[in-house]
């Protein structure tokens, strides 16, 4: 019990000591920070403005040259069945996983794209692909590389 009293009248005493010592509180009062100056315009106007006008081109693979496609099938197929043959050309070159294929199938005919990695040729990124297509139990496969341009078309050379 004596310990506990003692810790008490210790512990009083110190509130006291700190109170008598700090005195009145006085807030202070903040000195301004130096702001940086700001240029309204620091560049000349021409660097200010956009140089390049030329518009963002996006990734495509152009309807009509079906040239990922084998020549006999490509003969037999229907408008839907080349349009479903596109997407799954384009999707599978410009996300597709290497090895991973991409299967399609409109109006009686299925196909199946796949892709390898991207290599880079002539400072374009490239593709190897085999398209595969189905068409009345008849499977008809095409072979290539397709490069995509600076403009963002797909080109292939079979």
């Amino acid at each position: 019990m004596k310990i506990l009293r003692a810790m008490v009248v210790v512990g009083v005493a110190l509130t006291l000591a700190a109170c008598s010592r700090t005195g009145t509180y006085v807030p202070s009062t903040p000195t301004a920070m130096p702001q940086p100056s700001v240029l309204t315009n620091p560049l000349p106007d021409a660097m200010t403005q956009p140089t390049d006008t030329t518009p963002l081109q996006q990734a495509r693979l152009d309807p009509g040259n079906y040239a990922y496609l084998e020549a006999t099938a490509r003969g037999q197929m229907t408008p839907a069945q080349r349009s479903a043959a596109n997407d799954a050309q384009f999707y599978a070159l410009q996300f597709g996983r290497p090895g991973a294929p991409r299967n399609w199938s409109a109006g009686g005919a299925t196909g199946q794209v796949s892709v390898g990695p991207y290599v880079r040729v002539n400072n374009l990124d490239c593709r190897e692909f085999s398209h595969r297509v189905t068409i009345g139990g008849q499977t008809y496969t095409a072979s290539g590389q397709a490069c995509r341009e600076v403009d963002g078309a797909w080109t292939v050379s079979a």
